[in-house]
This record gives structure tokens, sequence and C-alpha cells, in this order.
């Protein structure tokens, strides 16, 4: 998957630490040479709640066919 900064993606895994699980939705911000991204979850108030560095293995793209929802964010840490 080719990604760009302001891409909308999609969470691959878990991420219980930052209480995002698989199926987040998510903006890239940054791209970085190393296979490293940094990708902005917000609210659907639109704060942002965590910027996480993560590797494309990590996303997926967000396709027409998924489903935004909408649940409580629950951190572990």
């Amino acid at each position: 998957m080719r990604v760009n900064e302001l891409d909308t993606v999609v969470l691959d895994r878990d991420l219980p630490k930052q209480g995002l699980r698989r199926g987040d939705l998510g903006a890239v911000v940054q791209v970085h040479a190393s296979d490293a991204l940094e990708v902005e979850f917000v609210s659907a108030s639109e704060r942002t709640e965590t910027l996480v560095t993560l590797k494309e293995t990590d996303l997926r793209a967000a396709a027409d066919g998924d489903l935004v929802t909408v649940r409580r964010l629950n951190r572990l840490a």
C-alpha cells in the first residue's frame, strides 16, 4: 500500500496502550523515509486523541465499503 500525507487509513491491529482497536480510522500526518508513519486518531468532536508512529503493515487503506462507527475510547495506560 502506498501511503501519502493526509490519507485516511484504517488500523489493522489493536493498540491497547493507546486505547485503539483494529478498524479505527486515522489520518496520516507525516510519512518518514524509514517506513514509519505518524497517524492521528481523533474523537467525533474532532479533538486529537492520540498521535502514534506506525508502519504501513499496521494499516490498510479506507475503502468505499467501510462503515464508520463511534465507540468510547478506553485507555489502559
